[in-house]
């Protein structure tokens, strides 16, 4: 075995794609989980998701994308959903995507 090698390249797509599943209908039922807040914490959030399964071929506009991912339309999902942002969590989202760049 190729020792640069990433043991998450051998996990059989049926078993990824259930983790990713079941990682949506997380957040989906997480609405106290702002993208605000996951963007400050993780460097990612529903929206980058939608941007990753479009990037990996899915054939959908980001709209539709964003619609699949927020298990309604984005503008619906913001309008129940979303609070404004404090400067404090931007700031805080600013730094962790800093970090993403680092990789």
């Amino acid at each position: 075995m190729n020792s640069n090698a990433d043991p998450l390249d051998a996990l059989d797509d049926a078993h990824a794609a259930a983790a990713f599943r079941r990682l949506v209908r997380h957040l989906r039922r997480r609405h106290d989980a702002q993208n605000i807040d996951l963007m400050a914490l993780a460097g990612f959030c529903r929206n980058c998701l939608a941007d990753w399964i479009r990037e990996a071929g899915w054939p959908g506009d980001k709209e539709a994308a964003r619609a699949l991912i927020h298990g309604m339309p984005s503008a619906e999902w913001k309008a129940r959903f979303q609070t404004p942002a404090t400067p404090e969590q931007l700031a805080a989202m600013e730094a962790s995507l800093a970090k993403n760049a680092q990789e």
